[in-house]
C-alpha cells in the first residue's frame, strides 16, 4: 500500500473509527491510541479485506477489541473528564448531544453510537460486538430511555 492509498484510507475511515473510540474510551488520548493502533493493524492486514464493507466491518470490530483491551490494562487511569471529550471531533449542531451519549454507560454508548451515529442495523451491531440481537435491541431502547431523561433535564 502506497502512502497516497494510506492517506486515503484514513480520510476515508478516520473519523468513523475516531468517533467510536471516543465514545468506546471517553477519554481524547486513549481514543487517539486506539485510532492509532487501529490504523497500524489495517494497514497490515489491509490486503486481505476483499471490500469496502469487509474493510469498514473489519475497522469496526478492530477499534472495539482495542478500546477493550485498553479497558482491561492493569495501569489504565482516566486522565480527561467527558466535558473535555466532548468537546473534540464532533460537529457544534451534535456536540450536545454526543456530550450525553457519552454520559451513558457503556454499554449503551456503544450500541447508541454504532447505530445513530455510524448507522449501523440491530444485526450488525449484534455481529460487531459479539451480542445477540435481542440484548442489542434492549440496549438501544434503554439507552434512548436514558438519553430522553438526560436531554429533558438539560431543557
Amino acid at each position: 500500500m502506497t502512502q497516497e492509498e494510506r492517506t486515503q484510507a484514513v480520510e476515508r475511515w478516520g473519523d468513523m473509527v475516531w468517533r467510536l473510540a471516543l465514545a468506546r474510551t471517553a477519554n481524547v488520548p486513549d481514543a487517539e491510541d486506539v485510532f492509532q493502533e487501529v490504523f497500524l493493524r489495517f494497514f497490515r492486514h489491509e490486503d486481505e479485506l476483499k471490500s469496502d464493507e469487509h474493510r469498514k466491518a473489519w475497522l469496526i470490530r478492530c477499534t472495539v477489541n482495542r478500546a477493550n483491551s485498553l479497558f482491561s490494562s492493569p495501569w489504565r487511569k482516566r486522565a480527561l473528564p467527558l466535558e473535555v471529550a466532548a468537546q473534540v471531533g464532533v460537529e457544534d449542531e451534535y456536540r450536545e448531544v454526543y456530550s450525553a451519549v457519552l454520559s451513558l454507560p457503556a454499554r449503551y454508548r456503544a450500541v447508541i453510537h454504532l447505530h445513530y451515529f455510524e448507522g449501523l442495523s440491530v444485526a450488525e451491531i449484534a455481529g460487531t460486538l459479539d451480542l445477540p440481537e435481542g440484548t442489542v435491541k434492549s440496549q438501544l431502547s434503554r439507552g434512548r430511555a436514558f438519553l430522553r431523561d438526560l436531554l429533558n433535564e438539560e431543557v
